[in-house]
């Protein structure tokens, strides 16, 4: 699945001239489901693996999860906190409740000017992101 939504995200981006090495997306989510630590047969993994295929680096966050184990289990370290215009696109992955409270503005803030927000959960409205599954 990893491949297909990088791949959808990748086409975005050539559209908006975005795609070059040194590109930033963040990654909301890593749990296997929405509001549930459990790390176990999560395929959000092969978002970042992926990405750094395309020579885009990705960063991971996910107030869920332990980091410990995202970094023992999968090699990933999640960030602690997205700083916002950092990033090209933004992903999101799992549908956790914190990520609907933030809402879509300030999720959008996290992003560059011109960035793509891809939503795999369709937690939004399709009128509000750029791309969803």
């Amino acid at each position: 699945m990893g491949a297909v939504i990088v791949s959808r995200l990748i086409k975005l981006m050539i559209r908006r001239n975005l795609v070059m090495k040194g590109n930033r997306v963040l990654v909301l989510g890593l749990a296997f489901k929405e509001n549930f630590p459990d790390l176990r047969n999560t395929q959000v993994v092969d978002i970042p693996r992926e990405l750094a295929d395309y020579g885009i680096s990705a960063d991971v966050y996910d107030p869920w999860v332990d980091p410990r184990a995202a970094k023992e289990d999968y090699g990933i370290t999640p960030i602690e906190d997205p700083q916002p215009g950092r990033y090209d696109a933004i992903v999101l992955a799992v549908a956790h409740r914190q990520f609907g409270e933030m809402g879509i503005e300030r999720l959008w803030a996290l992003g560059r000017p011109g960035a793509i927000f891809f939503d795999v959960k369709h937690l939004f409205p399709a009128a509000v992101v750029d791309g969803r599954l």
